[in-house]
């Protein structure tokens, strides 16, 4: 199996390649020991019957070392390169392998009520509320709010946002009548008489216009007369038009009763009742409605408010002393203090987070499951069996040089037990 070269390996699979590689020369120096230690026990122990209860120790252990060696190595590939049945079980059943995982994680783990057990033991919204009080951590959140919103804000497209905005106006704005819904509006006001206030106010600013403003009526009807009229007749037709229309806007001014009042009450009114039931009247509004908000013009309008609101969007998500940034890290300290000590609040937003866990994980678990099972069976046999044995293969060594120790004392106790029993010699 050809190996990835150390070099595109990342640091901590250096460290486990170098661990692997140290037990392997742990557990092959055994062997040899062993075989040496056999060689030369095997050797003398005619001369040295002792020696045979040695040669039985270091022959059992050669057997659990080889025995052993041939079980961690039928794992990751065909021992010796001889494809004997039944080993290399990890290249050769890698899908079969990454199916088994995924089905195990989807059943032991992915259940509601595993999902459910742990969120409900770790209380999630009070870490979270404690977390959002430590100093920083609400500004760091609103950061990344504001990071993660002007990037959507950047990655929409104008053109589209543009186009949704003038449907929405011509759908809400433009398609609808004005008529009637203003007319029902106008006869509220009129019948509470909310609109004395504003009527109020025009006279109050017609009487303060006339008032600095003698000026303007200069002239105003004077110049209508015949030329052969004298010039104080005509200064005196102009004062006389003047007095009289200050005197009559005192008098709307101070009486609430004035007939003026009543008659704008009057129109008011009757416009109102047009509004909601004169086709004339309606169709003008329309007319008017579309005379001002046109197509082309529509589509300007969409394009002037998205634009004016995405660079303010963009200008106060960008700036970390801007108002909508102070304003979002104070909310959400906020509500980290409430999170951190409002035990029902908590008891809620737990529910609500063990709730929306539980539907996900039941819905989804199998497509969760299912990046386990892809994954693996996209991996290549060769790159899945070096991952896995860089993963374990270091503690499966350690089986071999347990195999060793275990072999040499079975292979002694056997023999010693034989000795004992049947009086075999080696």
């Amino acid at each position: 199996m050809a190996r990835t070269p150390t070099a595109l390996l990342s640091p901590a699979d250096q460290e486990r390649l170098r661990g692997l590689r140290v037990m392997k020369g742990i557990a092959l120096s055994a062997l040899i020991l062993l075989s040496i230690v056999f060689v030369i026990a095997f050797a003398l122990q005619d001369r040295f019957p002792a020696l045979a209860y040695v040669r039985a120790a270091a022959e059992g252990g050669m057997v659990g070392a080889l025995a052993d060696w041939f079980a961690v190595t039928a794992l990751f590939r065909h021992p010796l390169g001889i494809p004997i049945p039944h080993t290399a079980i990890i290249p050769t059943r890698k899908d079969e392998i990454g199916r088994t995982l995924g089905e195990f994680v989807e059943t032991n783990f992915l259940s509601g009520d595993v999902v459910r057990a742990k969120l409900e033991a770790t209380s999630v919204a009070r870490r979270l509320g404690e977390w959002l009080q430590v100093p920083g951590h609400a500004e760091r959140v609103g950061s990344e709010a504001s990071a993660a919103a002007a990037g959507i804000l950047r990655a929409l497209s104008d053109e589209d946002v543009q186009e949704v905005l003038a449907g929405l106006a011509r759908e809400h704005l433009i398609v609808p009548e004005w008529g009637p819904p203003a007319g029902e509006w106008l006869e509220h006001v009129v019948d509470a008489g909310a609109h004395h206030g504003a009527v109020d106010l025009a006279i109050d600013s017609i009487t303060t216009w006339l008032e600095g403003n003698k000026a303007s009526f200069d002239g105003l009807v004077s110049r209508r007369l015949p030329s052969w009229v004298p010039s104080v007749a005509h200064r005196f037709v102009d004062d006389t038009v003047y007095k009289e229309a200050l005197t009559f806007a005192h008098a709307v001014q101070a009486d609430p009763q004035h007939p003026a009042r009543h008659a704008i009450d009057g129109y008011l009114a009757r416009l109102a009742n047009n509004l909601q039931h004169d086709p004339a009247t309606i169709g003008r509004v329309e007319d008017a409605k579309l005379a001002v908000f046109d197509s082309p013009r529509v589509r300007e309008l969409a394009a002037q408010a998205w634009n004016a609101a995405k660079t303010g969007l963009l200008a106060s998500l960008a700036d970390p002393d801007s108002a909508l940034r102070r304003r979002a890290a104070e909310a959400i300290a906020e509500v980290g203090g409430r999170l951190a000590t409002d035990a029902a609040l908590q008891h809620r937003v737990d529910g609500w987070v063990s709730d929306t866990a539980v539907v996900l994980v039941d819905r989804y678990r199998h497509d969760i499951a299912s990046i386990i099972t892809d994954t693996v069976e996209r991996w290549d046999p060769a790159e899945t069996t070096e991952k896995i044995e860089l993963m374990v293969g270091r503690d499966l060594q350690y089986i071999r040089l347990n195999g060793t120790i275990v072999g040499a004392i079975a292979g002694l106790l056997i023999f010693t037990i034989a000795q004992a029993v049947l009086g075999v010699s080696g």
